[in-house]
């Protein structure tokens, strides 16, 4: 498995971005570096500034948030990225959630599934520049032909010649979205993916990828070791139901500590890279017998990401 390096600077009150950490990281042979965004730091620009210091890692969002950009915007920023960094750029995307498009970008939350499954047409047609971009979508419409427009717009042409294969990943959990993912995307970014619930995710994989023609050598599956994502879905999907209630009762509460506190420890083990050399050689073959292609870890220290990349037998640079 490839081994990538999730940061977290979207996460903090003022922008820190480890460079060093990540300079380390390349020399160790690490594959891949991923940012994310919520409504803070945004995904894309940390990465463009990564891509001056950088020569080998890949540069990914995990995830870019579809309500932030339409898909022609994003599509843009991804192509001009992989301008700077030629083959090194992967375009994760992922709906968020109603609260976060809704509550922040002013968009409406409707048919998640059908939208994730325009807009990366649409980005596709973009990085193809096959012909003037349109859609005639159940959601997204190019060019707008709605009541309130001039009705003046027309299909256009991308201007920069984008790297057609530009690889799309798309980060989901529900069993819709999975089956979108193995037939349209080229990698996964699994949202409560783990060894002891990667069974849950069978049926919708072989599914998908029937749907698009495909195997599971054709996708990428890039999972995350050491930060579950606390959606309630996805608690409930691995059979904590009951502790998915109590957290979001006492989140919405504002009682936060005590949210945090009762997320039970089984669930945060479960695939977590957590203890001594010893357990933790031991969790990732558990990994290892997934169908993950590369794990993004979260060290908190230089002998950690030394640790990860031995295990992971990463090969370091020639000059490291």
């Amino acid at each position: 498995m490839k081994l990538g390096l999730g940061l977290d600077v979207w996460s903090s009150a003022r922008f820190d971005l480890p460079l060093d950490r990540v300079l380390l990281a390349e020399r160790l042979g690490y594959d891949s570096v991923w940012t994310a965004e919520i409504y803070g730091a945004d995904a894309v620009t940390p990465l463009a500034f990564l891509a001056a210091h950088t020569s080998h890692l890949r540069l990914g969002t995990a995830v870019a948030q579809v309500a932030a950009r339409p898909p022609t915007t994003a599509a843009m920023q991804f192509g001009t990225l992989e301008a700077m960094a030629p083959g090194r750029v992967v375009c994760g995307l992922g709906l968020s959630g109603p609260q976060v498009v809704e509550g922040w970008y002013g968009q409406p939350w409707r048919r998640p599934h059908q939208t994730l499954r325009e807009y990366v047409d649409v980005v596709r047609q973009v990085f193809r520049r096959e012909a003037p971009v349109a859609l005639d979508g159940e959601v997204l419409r190019l060019p707008h032909d709605g009541p309130d427009g001039l009705g003046v717009g027309k299909p256009l042409k991308p201007i920069l010649h984008m790297a057609p294969d530009l690889p799309v990943f798309l980060a989901c959990g529900g069993s819709r979205n999975v089956r979108l993912a193995f037939e349209v995307a080229d990698g996964w970014l699994p949202l409560g993916y783990t060894p002891g619930s990667a069974h849950l995710y069978a049926d919708d994989i072989a599914a998908g990828l029937v749907a698009g023609g495909r195997t599971l050598a054709d996708v990428e599956v890039q999972a995350s070791a050491d930060e579950h994502n606390f959606h309630r879905d996805a608690m409930v999907r691995r059979g904590f139901d009951e502790a998915a209630g109590r957290i979001q009762e006492l989140f919405a509460a504002g009682r936060r500590e005590e949210a945090a506190a009762a997320v039970p420890d089984d669930y945060l083990d479960d695939g977590a890279l957590i203890g001594d050399d010893q357990r933790i050689r031991a969790k990732w073959a558990a990994w290892e017998e997934t169908d993950a292609t590369g794990i993004t870890v979260r060290p908190r220290s230089d002998e950690e990401l030394r640790l990860l990349a031995d295990i992971a037998g990463c090969e370091p640079l020639p000059d490291a």
